[in-house]
């Protein structure tokens, strides 16, 4: 299975992450991939608890801090894909309509897109769209039958750190989403 994670890059030296099998900047602005902020470090410790065999392909596209804008996304894409990944990991959305005919035509070239509900492209027909439940182990999903997941907003546990005190948000349901969507298939099984 072939992950593409959009996000802040990855540190790949970082024990919960291993091998990735490829990068890209798509931001242009530097020539490496690699993870300054943490959140796509957090974000690919996640998938790669639940699905330890897939294949993580790291697609850079916030500079600096987790902004960005629709052109470095779709370009980011188009690289994920031309890798012919399975599962596109966008933990993130926008609330702008304009964006939403532009991720629509992609979401038809192909991969499972999984990305923040009630945002674009997670509102999209035909992407994975993740509610956070912080009631759900990282483990578990709730499906609404048709596009919508529900799961939980925590990454890794963190050793001798209460849960409450660690990373959370949508961003790593969503992570969890993909990482189960690889292990598991989608859709889930009823």
């Amino acid at each position: 299975m072939k992950i593409a994670i959009l996000d802040s890059g990855v540190h790949a030296e970082h024990p919960h992450v291993g091998a990735i099998a490829a990068g890209f900047d798509a931001t242009g602005s530097t020539e490496d991939w690699v993870d300054r902020t943490g959140h796509g470090t957090a974000v690919a410790g996640a998938i790669r608890s639940h699905a330890p065999g897939a294949q993580l392909y790291v697609v850079k596209i916030f500079r600096g801090g987790l902004r960005t804008n629709i052109d470095i996304v779709l370009r980011g894409v188009e690289w994920a894909l031309e890798q012919g990944v399975d599962v596109i990991n966008l933990s993130l959305g926008t609330g702008n309509p304009e964006h939403a005919g532009r991720f629509a035509e992609w979401v038809k070239r192909g991969g499972v897109w999984v990305s923040a509900a009630g945002r674009y492209p997670g509102q999209i027909e035909g992407v994975v769209g993740v509610e956070s439940d912080a009631s759900l182990e990282r483990d578990q999903w709730r499906w609404n039958g048709e596009w919508e997941v529900y799961a939980s907003p925590y990454p890794r546990e963190i050793p001798g750190v209460p849960r409450e005190r660690n990373l959370s948000g949508v961003s790593f349901a969503v992570a969890n989403v993909s990482g189960l969507i690889a292990a598991r298939g989608w859709p889930p099984a009823r």
